[in-house]
């Protein structure tokens, strides 16, 4: 097949990551994948035809780093021929349609979309938390579901999850209308336990948002926290928390992959 794909993602644990990559691969086994923060995600958006743009829900919307990339760039995005994958722990309403319909103002064609859920990433809440297993058990749901959908993207259909009318009022009144204020503005949540960090430097080095940075030997965050949870997982000494205020698991799809 013709190498006429490429993927950009934004992933914090891992979970988008892997669907991403397994869901292009499948498609075009040379498709190159890109992290949205990298700069080659730019050339590569500016040489690919076609596009798959992946990211985790969060409260039914697209993360705001993904939304301001779009608008950002939105030059290039026009005339592409894009395919959104929404990764979600729970409820996902229209996520892929969220960031759809800023493509398609932006020029646009958007092929269809996918939602998979996938494992609990929220390191700091017991809310949706599973055991091992029941978390190996979803991801291999999510593959089938992928292998699934590329199988009927061979056939001349796409899958559309999340796109449409439907989708769109699930995805505003289960979540999104409710929770507006949490996704509408970067987040300036993101707490550091000083009595914990010992000033590693791992959150610098991997932020996405280059939010955190080190101050007087500690973290310290300067308000642009996309929310993907990426440094909270991988701080060696749990001294970072958003939504709760302590860490409860520090969630990472390799663990079960």
């Amino acid at each position: 097949m013709e190498n006429k794909y490429c993927a950009i993602y934004l992933s914090g644990t891992g979970n988008t990551k892997f669907c991403v990559e397994k869901f292009v691969k499948l498609l075009d086994e040379n498709a190159p994948v890109f992290a949205i923060e990298e700069e080659t995600a730019l050339s590569a958006l500016e040489k690919y035809e076609y596009v798959v743009l992946g990211y985790p829900v969060q409260y039914s919307n697209a993360p705001k780093m993904v939304r301001d990339h779009i608008v950002r760039n939105a030059t290039l995005w026009k005339g592409k021929k894009v395919f959104c994958l929404a990764t979600m722990g729970a409820f996902s309403g229209d996520g892929a349609g969220c960031s759809a319909r800023l493509l398609k103002k932006c020029g646009a064609f958007l092929l269809g979309g996918l939602h998979l859920k996938m494992p609990d990433s929220v390191c700091d809440s017991k809310l949706l938390k599973k055991s091992k297993e029941e978390n190996i058990e979803i991801i291999r749901r999510a593959e089938e579901k992928i292998e699934r959908a590329v199988l009927q993207i061979r056939s001349g259909k796409y899958p559309h999850d999340g796109l449409g009318f439907f989708p769109h009022l699930v995805g505003l009144l289960g979540q999104r209308l409710w929770f507006y204020g949490k996704t509408r503005n970067y987040s300036d949540k993101l707490k550091i336990d000083r009595a914990r960090c010992v000033g590693c430097g791992v959150c610098e080095s991997i932020c996405p948002m280059k939010n955190l940075t080190l101050q007087d030997g500690a973290a310290s965050p300067h308000g642009k926290c996309t929310m993907c949870y990426r440094c909270i997982s991988r701080c060696p000494q749990k001294a970072i928390t958003l939504v709760g205020n302590e860490v409860v698991e520090q969630y990472r799809a390799e663990d079960y992959l």
